[in-house]
């Protein structure tokens, strides 16, 4: 009695003996498959070469997307090394905070940039990166754990802005020294897709961090 064979005990007999076609090598153009691009019968030797040709072209895609992923990352970092070297040379004083949002303005091409501080050393207290600053505005710097991207709620940091009632999309980051807010940085966008919830955060992240560590110098 011959046994019934099922596909997977014949395809698991197959990659179990990879000698079986050399050795039988007139099978690969006597065995016809449906080719699932053309409808066609095609021979087994065909047949493999179109899943060749599939792979490919999906590694050729793969490729072209770390590319462009590649080379959007190294404009981000050529702009934040430009926007560093600006804090850098800035006067670390009352025009500090300014010449930092007009660097994120300038280098990153942001519409809208401004920031608060609270906690500042006396000769900054009447300044304009201390004022409208209410204990919610406070809190709210405090419960971020990290940067908010996305759509603009009506907060109240984004209403500091030149133009708040324009913005669409707001980036709002903490400003942190030994884990305690003393501050937020917030930029902001009439284009509803510039920044979104499924941006990636991580120049987000350092940009926060860098202007934490330039700002410090002007707390009390």
């Amino acid at each position: 009695m011959t046994a019934t064979l099922d596909s997977a005990t014949v395809a698991a007999w197959l990659a179990d003996h990879p000698h079986f076609f050399q050795e039988h090598t007139g099978l690969l153009g006597q065995v016809k498959l449906s080719s699932p691009l053309t409808g066609k019968t095609v021979s087994l030797q065909e047949r493999q070469m179109e899943v060749m040709r599939d792979k490919y072209k999906a590694l050729e895609l793969r490729m072209s997307d770390l590319i462009r992923l590649a080379e959007d990352n190294a404009a981000i970092a050529n702009k934040f090394h430009a926007w560093t070297q600006a804090l850098l040379q800035a006067r670390h004083d009352a025009a500090l905070p300014g010449a930092l949002a007009e660097g994120l303005v300038r280098h990153f091409g942001v519409p809208q940039v401004t920031l608060r501080l609270w906690n500042v050393a006396p000769e900054h207290a009447d300044t304009w990166f201390t004022r409208g600053v209410s204990e919610d505005a406070r809190l709210f710097a405090n419960s971020l754990l990290a940067p908010y991207c996305g759509s603009n709620h009506d907060f109240e940091a984004v209403r500091w802005l030149e133009d708040g009632a324009a913005v669409q999309s707001t980036v709002i980051l903490p400003l942190r020294v030994g884990g305690s807010a003393f501050g937020l940085l917030i930029m902001g966008s009439p284009d509803p897709e510039r920044f979104t919830d499924s941006m990636g955060t991580d120049f987000l992240i350092h940009i926060g961090e860098t202007a934490s560590a330039a700002l410090a110098s002007l707390r009390a």
